[in-house]
């Protein structure tokens, strides 16, 4: 928040540029995979659209498919052990910190 209170607008631009309408789009590596994003500006420089594809996201129908193939093979643990395995499982992925540590809700129906 210091940052954004001190922020001082200078008195010209380090580069003078004039905004259109235009889409951009890149890919950058990051620790857990690749990082898609796009945009959509208009002629005022103001994004209309942005759509970025972290690679949590990417990974997630395979982490799906996993826990439903596991969860079948190890249905015998106890709730604490059967729920503790899955989140290793979810975290052999390394996923983002907040995916990591809020992800899971398992509810556990024994018949």
């Amino acid at each position: 928040m210091r940052i954004i209170e001190q922020y001082e607008k200078p008195d010209k631009p380090a580069l003078e540029i004039q905004p259109h309408a235009a889409v951009g789009f890149g890919c950058t590596e990051a620790p857990r995979g690749i990082l898609y994003h796009r945009y959509r500006i208009d002629d005022n420089g103001v994004i209309l659209d942005a759509k970025i594809v972290p690679p949590t996201s990417q990974n997630q129908k395979t982490i799906e498919n996993d826990l439903w193939q596991f969860i079948p093979q190890h249905i015998k643990l106890p709730n604490d052990q059967l729920t503790l395995q899955c989140e290793q499982a979810i975290r052999n992925y390394d996923p983002c910190i907040s995916c990591a540590t809020h992800f899971l809700k398992l509810k556990i129906d024994r018949v």
